[in-house]
């Protein structure tokens, strides 16, 4: 009952049995119940007065309880309730750990390191893996606060090396803070706990070292690397190079660029910029002249034959040419002269050499650690989408984090691009807390990227955070969720959201209104769409009109139009319908089949003066006929044949066909003459249409003479005149003209005619022609065409009419060994044939190969073997089959076991009955009064009278009503058992509603009364019998006379007569003279 209460989100009927039984199971319905409806606050509430009962939650309700608490942020609840799911003990389900990572998570998030690391402690003595993302947020988190001693600490408590991204952050952030002496040491402590420093570890270091002017640390560490056969990555090189360049070993930083070339590094431009700022502060520009040839020797540039290299080098700094140019020294003293050339001109920089020392020192600098957010920031601007996410991949492993701006702009062009939708994914999980920090005009892109994607789940999470957090919700984003639930048929999630935009004042665009409205037409969801016409109306005032149309046509298009035309009435002194609203209700009324309104709205548009559409005209005109208003049909003829001249001969089309429709076939004739005689040239679509008709008619001369211009005309016939063909010819016994009319329609068609041939065997089948059948199936075999589910089918049904099982079987166990599922009917003729038959055994060997494929056995099926068990007198063996049908989850919803509730009352099984009765009542079938009645008599012959009290009282809830005998025998069943007042109650309820008890169970009644002496109640009963026109028979009088014998007489209220002359005079024994 609470599950029932809780799935309809009846919550408080639910608490309030919740109050008054307190169960377990009831405790956790109500809680998944509040989760589901996303009400975190009543959930928790519930399940906190669920365990200051002393109650143990589930873990089911401890991991969905977790899993709502964690999406809408509430940190401390979740990690109180994960602490409970813990203390559960084993074992841990996927998703309880995943629940719990999580929380785990979240927790790191928010700065509460302690209590994550306390919940890992947890779970890992109930022996769980924990994600290595959870030791990641730990780790970053004791970054953050920068307590390295408690997260070597933390490592060694868990057994477990850091990953290398963590030991990255860590090295990067010690170094920054600490200085390189201070995170060597770490790494040694962390090399102690099983961590193996990668290439970017050792690079961090170096790099570090470098900046801090330690070149003899970055050393010694390139020769660690290189002992454990490490190959230093670009950046580390250009770290050194930097830092040579630094503290002026100006050769050492040259021979890096042959180590390099030893090694297999390949250097790209970054590593030229560096060697480039470096020979530039030191004057040595015979060397960048050298690297500038080297570049465009390998492609990383272009230079021209007028270009100046030093120009170039110069340009690759980032410095303006014209403002740092490099001039001679002409003055013979060399006044001005710096440095001289390999040649000895005196040279000198012509610039300001302050800021040219600045810029160089700064680039100089930035090279010995990589700068990730400024490079992904050029990416972004330049929209190299690819290239910013693999800067980002790389810049986590060196320990860096992307800042907030560069982390927004990213995600939002990530969002902008439909190929990159994992990415935005990727790129969230990865930075869980620059995900939190997310603006809302992001997390807006975010939803509205996985909407579009179909990805609603994480949509929805996003959502429901921003929700939560009351961030601005853009129209866009509302549309772009509830569009894609309600095409999926989410209607759950989409009705939450769609009252949360209604709340939130949400204004759909035009476009989005269009889209929306056709899903919510496609759902029968007639509310929402008012509500939505309503929000356009005061969102698009001045476009009332064009809404209204828009609305009108969605309706009409998607079986509504009986609700469209209620708007309209509505809406008829704000809306004047013009010519296409009209036409779109006719055509919405016409694909619904409800002609007659069709007609309706037909006459207002002609008493408007406008003119339906030449394919509504044409859609109306038939229908018109068959409805006998053929004045109408020629009206709509006329005005197509005035306004629309050209198109007169398919309004004499749609009329032939109207004509058909009537089964006016000699009208249609002599219209179709006299078009003929105008020089109208028929089509094969005409011609299809008089086929058909004259097949109604069942005019086969008329037909053949029809199909003869057909075949000289090279007309295709429609399958609809084939079939209809086929059957009347069937009719007629015309076998040779239907096998003739085969070939001739293969001829025309392209396919392998398989649906040919399916329509020949049905209707040759359903004429009795098995022999002919027989043939056909060889010819199919000849040409390989191989029979689909339909044929099979056609086959076994239409060989029982035949009268030939056998074949028919064949068929069925051929059809089945090939995989295809017969048809329901198929199975139940069959399994209904055998048993008719007496072949039992075959029949329950057919219900066991249904059974081994999962096949639903329906009522005609269960009825049919269990009624040959049965009258074979195995009654334990027909229970045996209907538990197993139940067990195996075989019955289908519409099952109907009136019948045999009605054999195992005969059989004295009520119990198995009272058990089918219930199966009804669980797939919401209410059983026939006859099934009750069985039932009530059964248990009455069985002295069970509180049974068929219960039962009965079950029918006349169900409005059901009972047959008298059955009335009869409780009445004289109650009496047996000395309820007579009950007895009594029973007839007088039948009065009130109606009914008159039967002169039986009036006497039944007396009788007991009489037998308890109860006189007074005898007598007043006969006389209300007697009121309902019955006489008492002798025997009643004279049992209440003899009992009255020692009785003294009482003045009646006359004072003349006493009981028994009252008694005898009421009976009509004593006549008044």
């Amino acid at each position: 009952m609470a599950s029932l209460l809780v799935r309809a989100g009846l919550f408080e009927e639910a608490e309030e049995l919740l109050f008054a039984v307190e169960s377990d199971e009831i405790f956790d319905d109500l809680v998944r119940g509040y989760v589901a409806a996303r009400d975190w606050e009543k959930g928790v509430f519930v399940y906190d007065f669920m365990k200051g009962r002393g109650k143990v939650p589930s873990r089911g309700c401890c991991c969905v309880l977790i899993d709502l608490l964690a999406k809408v942020k509430r940190t401390g609840l979740a990690s109180r309730v994960a602490l409970d799911l813990v203390g559960l003990g084993v074992p841990l389900s996927v998703d309880e750990m995943r629940a719990l990572e999580k929380v785990m998570v979240l927790l790191c998030v928010d700065g509460r390191i302690q209590e994550a690391r306390n919940i890992v402690k947890k779970v890992l003595v109930l022996n769980n893996e924990v994600s290595g993302l959870v030791f990641d947020e730990i780790a970053f988190g004791y970054c953050v606060r920068k307590d390295f001693k408690d997260l070597v600490s933390f490592f060694v408590e868990v057994k477990c090396a850091p990953g290398v991204r963590v030991a990255n952050r860590v090295m990067d952030s010690l170094c920054a803070c600490y200085g390189v002496f201070r995170a060597g040491l770490f790494l040694q402590e962390l090399e102690s706990v099983g961590f193996s420093p990668a290439e970017v570890t050792y690079g961090i270091l170096i790099g570090w070292s470098c900046r801090q002017g330690k070149m003899k640390n970055a050393l010694s560490c390139l020769s660690v690397m290189l002992s454990k056969s490490l190959v230093p990555l670009v950046y580390t090189y250009n770290a050194l190079i930097s830092g040579l360049f630094k503290v002026g070993m100006l050769d050492s930083a040259w021979d890096i660029l042959d180590e390099m070339a030893e090694r297999g590094t390949l250097p790209d431009i970054s590593t030229y910029r560096v060697l480039i700022a470096g020979y530039c502060k030191s004057r040595r520009f015979d060397k960048v002249k050298i690297l500038i040839r080297e570049m465009e020797n390998r492609g990383l540039i272009e230079l021209s034959l007028m270009e100046n290299p030093i120009s170039k080098a110069f340009m690759i700094l980032g410095l303006d040419p014209l403002s740092v140019k490099l001039k001679r020294d002409n003055d013979r003293r060399l006044s001005k002269a710096e440095f001289f050339d390999d040649v000895g001109n005196g040279l000198y920089l012509d610039a300001d050499v302050d800021e040219y020392e600045k810029h160089i020192d700064l680039d100089l600098e930035e090279s010995m650690l990589p700068n990730f957010n400024s490079a992904v920031r050029k990416e972004c601007c330049n929209g190299n989408l690819k290239g910013a996410l693999i800067l980002v991949e790389e810049m986590l492993w060196w320990g860096q984090e992307l800042l907030l701006p560069e982390f927004s702009k990213l995600v939002r062009q990530l969002c902008s691009s439909r190929s990159q939708i994992k990415s935005v994914t990727n790129l969230l999980e990865k930075m869980p807390k620059s995900a939190n920090k997310l603006d809302h005009e992001s997390l807006n892109l975010v939803v509205q990227a996985y909407s579009k994607k179909g990805l609603l789940c994480k949509a929805k999470t996003i959502l429901d955070e921003m929700l939560q957090n009351k961030s601005d919700v853009k129209n866009e984003t509302y549309a772009s969720i509830l569009i894609p639930l309600c095409k999926k048929g989410n209607m759950k999630d989409f009705n939450y959201y769609w009252d949360v935009a209604c709340r939130n004042k949400w204004l759909p665009t035009l476009d989005d209104f269009n889209r929306l409205l056709v899903h919510i037409c496609q759902q029968k969801m007639l509310k929402e769409a008012s509500q939505l016409l309503e929000i356009m109306f005061l969102s698009y005032p001045y476009l009332k009109s064009d809404v209204c149309h828009v609305f009108l046509e969605a309706l009409s298009s998607w079986g509504l139009t009986a609700t469209a035309l209620v708007v309209l009435k509505q809406l008829q002194f704000s809306i004047i319908l013009d010519h296409a609203g009209y036409n779109n209700l006719i055509r919405g009324l016409c694909n619904e089949e409800n002609f007659s309104l069709a007609f309706t709205i037909l006459d207002d548009m002609l008493d408007r003066y406008l003119a339906p559409s030449i394919d509504v005209s044409v859609l109306l005109i038939p229908r018109l006929c068959k409805a006998h208003r053929y004045d109408k049909a020629i009206a709509l003829k006329n005005i197509i044949m005035q306004e629309h001249p050209s198109f007169s001969q398919a309004a004499d089309c749609a009329l032939i066909c109207g004509f058909c429709y009537m089964g006016s076939i000699g009208k249609a004739d002599t219209l179709f003459r006299d078009i003929l005689s105008n020089g109208f040239s028929p089509d094969g679509e005409l011609c299809n249409i008089l086929i058909q008709g004259h097949c109604k008619a069942n005019d086969l001369r008329k037909v053949t003479e029809l199909l003869g211009v057909a075949i000289r005309k090279n007309w295709e016939l429609s399958l609809t005149s084939y079939r209809n063909l086929v059957q009347s010819i069937c009719r007629k016994g015309r076998v040779r003209l239907a096998l003739s009319l085969k070939n001739l329609i293969l001829a025309q068609c392209t396919p392998d005619g398989l649906i040919i041939y399916n329509i020949l065997i049905f209707y040759l089948l359903s004429a009795g022609n098995s022999l002919v059948v027989n043939k056909i199936l060889t010819e199919m075999e000849e040409k390989k065409i191989l029979l689909d589910e339909v044929g099979h089918n056609f086959l076994v049904f239409g060989f029982l009419q035949c009268k030939d099982l056998s074949s028919s079987m064949h068929y069925l166990t051929n059809m089945i060994s090939k995989g295809l599922r017969p048809s329901n009917r198929s199975l139940r003729k069959v399994i209904s044939s055998l048993c008719d038959a007496g072949d039992l055994q075959k029949a329950l060997e057919l219900s066991q190969e249904m059974r081994s494929r999962g096949w639903m056995h329906d009522s005609s099926v269960q009825t049919s073997i269990v009624e040959s068990l049965l009258l074979c007198g195995k009654v334990q063996e027909a229970e045996t089959f209907l538990d197993r049908m139940g067990e195996e989850s075989l019955i289908p919803d519409n099952i109907n076991y009136d019948y045999l509730i009605k054999c195992f009352c005969q059989h004295g099984r009520l119990n198995k009955a009272v058990r089918l009765m219930n199966t009804m009542l669980k797939k919401h079938k209410i059983p026939i009064s006859t099934s009750y009645d069985f039932l009530i008599r059964g248990f009455c012959a069985e002295n069970k009278l509180d049974i068929a009290l219960n039962f009965f009282s079950e029918m006349l809830s169900w409005n059901l009503r009972p047959r008298i005998d059955t009335v009869e025998m409780l009445v004289h069943r109650i009496c047996r058992d000395g309820k007579t007042k009950l007895a009594e109650q029973f007839l007088v309820d039948m009065t009130h509603g109606g009914e008159t008890p039967t002169r039986k169970m009036y006497c039944t009644v007396i009788k007991s009364y009489h037998m308890e002496n109860n006189l007074r109640k005898a007598s007043e009963l006969m006389q209300t019998m007697q009121e309902s026109g019955y006489q008492p028979d002798f025997e009643i009088h004279w049992s209440l006379i003899s009992n009255l014998n020692s009785a003294k007489a009482k003045d009646t209220d006359k004072g003349s007569k006493g009981f028994l002359s009252s008694l005898l005079s009421k009976s009509g024994f004593l006549q008044n003279k």
